[in-house]
């Protein structure tokens, strides 16, 4: 193994950064940072971001401590090093590529377990659904949205929820049908899981669980009882909320960009009203883990946003 971690030096997020390498392989480098806990978020084309706290751990489980230059040297060494002036051109395709391994190991999660006779229906429908959430049409819910909700979930998933199947599988269906139609795109896509899945052989329960957690994500249900498992999906989708400011920034013009017909003054007003509702709320997230992640920077998005929106209105 050939993981080197330099020291935590690199402020943000109210704590100090240490970047982790492998000089062999992205792979070997995954390995390790799931042995250390670290959510999948957490890689950043060429390497992890360490909060300080897990400095010392990653050291005890067989990180070699260097320093920055260090790092830097031993990727480029290995090939594995992404330039500053190549990262916006990269992210896509690792995206692509990311998104791609993860509907290859869907497959055999328990609960799924997709034969082997049907492999090349399962690689065929997982292309087809990467067409879905790459429609033209689509400046929010496309592949980059796909992406954030699978790392919500792996976030949850490291943080201790027992994230299942059925919630993975359905955050690849969930908005796999867009039209921009509250109530009809869920209904379209949950019927889209149901016939896909039959017919590549899932079984009933699973396909029946997945069509639910998708029927879940329709606003109107935002306040009723949901299981656990669309209770990770909802709040995986929610994430958003609780994203950086940069990001977060980046998230309200896609959603502007989607609803251009829709002229300014009642925009900011229909927004305004839906930001609110998520205010109202108890709790934006329904799991103690997704409040613990998200809660209080969605509140303070949330407020900033609808302060912006009734400013301007």
């Amino acid at each position: 193994m050939a993981i080197l971690i330099d020291p935590p030096m690199w402020p943000a997020h109210g704590t100090l950064w240490s970047h982790l390498i492998s000089d062999r392989s992205y792979a070997e480098l995954h390995d390790f940072a799931r042995l250390l806990s670290l959510p999948r978020r957490g890689f950043d084309l060429d390497h992890y971001d360490v909060p300080a706290s897990l400095h010392t751990r990653a050291i005890e489980l067989g990180a070699t401590p260097v320093d920055s230059r260090e790092v830097v040297r031993r990727l480029r060494t290995a090939g594995l090093r992404v330039k500053a002036a190549t990262r916006a051109a990269v992210r896509p395709a690792r995206r692509a590529e990311y998104l791609r391994g993860e509907w290859v190991r869907l497959a055999s999660l328990p609960g799924l377990e997709v034969a082997a006779q049907n492999q090349d229906e399962w690689l065929e429908l997982g292309a087809s659904l990467l067409a879905r959430w790459n429609e033209p049409h689509r400046r929010y819910h496309d592949e980059l949205h796909l992406e954030d909700v699978l790392l919500a979930l792996d976030h949850l998933t490291v943080r201790g929820e027992d994230v299942g199947a059925a919630s993975l599988l359905a955050a690849w269906f969930h908005d796999a049908i867009y039209a921009g139609v509250a109530g009809s795109d869920e209904a379209d896509s949950a019927a889209l899981a149901t016939t896909s899945l039959a017919r590549i052989g899932a079984a009933p329960e699973i396909t029946r669980d997945v069509a639910e957690i998708v029927i879940a994500t329709t606003p109107e249900f935002a306040t009723r009882e949901a299981t656990a498992g669309a209770a990770h999906l909802l709040d995986a989708d929610l994430s958003i909320l609780g994203a950086g400011t940069s990001r977060y920034l980046q998230y309200t013009q896609a959603v502007r960009h989607e609803y251009t017909h829709i002229p300014e003054p009642d925009f900011r007003r229909g927004r305004a009203t839906i930001l609110n509702r998520y205010l109202a709320l108890a709790s934006i997230y329904r799991t103690h883990t997704g409040r613990t992640l998200w809660e209080e920077r969605a509140r303070a998005n949330l407020a900033a946003e609808i302060s912006r929106l009734e400013l301007d209105a």
